[in-house]
């Protein structure tokens, strides 16, 4: 599943440079995940790495990109080229 991030957002700017997709980017009042970048770090990490660095917990799995892990390491493929 690609992650999303809540209006619990506070525009700390610590999860934009962590994606290594380049999936997450600002709105127009807290940051946003394109589900079509998000691999959840799959391929490139342990662990969705804009999760870890959260301050105020607000990264969830969103419910309405429902994808396996091969499916996130398919996208991985695609993204990167490999």
């Amino acid at each position: 599943m690609a992650l999303y991030i809540t209006d619990e957002c506070i525009n700390c700017d610590v999860c934009e440079p962590e994606c290594p997709n380049e999936a997450i980017s600002p709105g127009d009042d807290i940051y946003v995940i394109d589900p079509n970048l998000c691999t959840e770090c799959v391929g490139h990490y342990e662990t969705s790495q804009c999760v870890e660095v959260c301050p105020v917990d607000c990264i969830p799995h969103d419910p309405n990109h429902v994808e396996t892990q091969e499916e996130l390491m398919e996208k991985y493929k695609q993204l990167t080229g490999e």
